[in-house]
């Protein structure tokens, strides 16, 4: 009984908005939280599982024109000999996608046309081409300097010497598949595709089109946000 003799309601439950309001609320913030995280990590995440995963890309149908090496190779941090003078950065080949053409001897017309395709390849790139750098080693006497300078100015130009043994030996440049190297075969030029984490996950072969190249870089750089 209350004091005016009046029994109290006891069939009216006890207030719970607050607490359901405020969880509510607390889940409304969180959803901006989460779709930018999602916007951030999963193209990143894409792009790795793309070519990190069990997974070869076929978009529309089609196959990548360069030979994927699998599992990727983790190439070493090197200071090596420039042609003229100075030396390259240990990490040279991180922060950016790198084309690496290895030549032995002199640079002949095969070499110099290799070195022509690698570079309209990051012309056609346009607006990213500043994401892709290229990356030529080779002998002291193979090719022209003032011809390196004149057609191929934003070429990196490394000597062959014993101190890049450890990231040659890493390259895969016999047969026809990057997954049978026969000792005994003449080595056949390549292409090396290395993504900015300093990985060795794509090769070409000599006669490999530079088109389908071009694709291959295209794609990788859409689907990639490093580099």
């Amino acid at each position: 009984m209350t004091e005016h003799g009046t029994p109290p309601d006891r069939s009216a439950p006890p207030d719970r908005g607050a607490p359901s309001e405020h969880g509510a609320l607390d889940r409304r913030q969180r959803r901006p939280l989460i779709g930018l995280a999602l916007l951030f990590f999963a193209p990143l995440g894409l792009a790795f599982y793309m070519y990190y995963g069990h997974f070869t890309w076929h978009p529309g149908g089609r196959v990548n024109a360069g030979e994927l090496v699998e599992p990727a190779r983790p190439l070493p941090a090197l200071t090596l000999p420039l042609m003229g003078s100075g030396a390259t950065d240990p990490n040279f080949l991180k922060g950016k996608w790198t084309l690496l053409y290895v030549e032995q001897g002199a640079c002949s017309q095969p070499c110099r046309k290799r070195l022509y395709d690698t570079r309209q390849v990051r012309l056609a790139l346009d607006r990213d081409m500043n994401r892709v750098q290229r990356v030529f080693i080779a002998d002291d006497d193979c090719c022209d300097a003032q011809f390196l300078h004149q057609q191929h100015p934003d070429l990196i130009t490394i000597r062959t010497t014993a101190a890049a043994a450890p990231l040659l030996a890493l390259l895969p440049a016999r047969g026809t598949s990057v997954a049978v190297e026969d000792s005994g075969a003449a080595a056949a030029p390549r292409v090396y595709l290395i993504d900015p984490l300093g990985n060795l996950m794509m090769s070409y072969a000599a006669d490999a089109k530079p088109k389908g190249m071009l694709e291959d870089m295209k794609r990788l750089l859409r689907l990639s946000s490093i580099g």
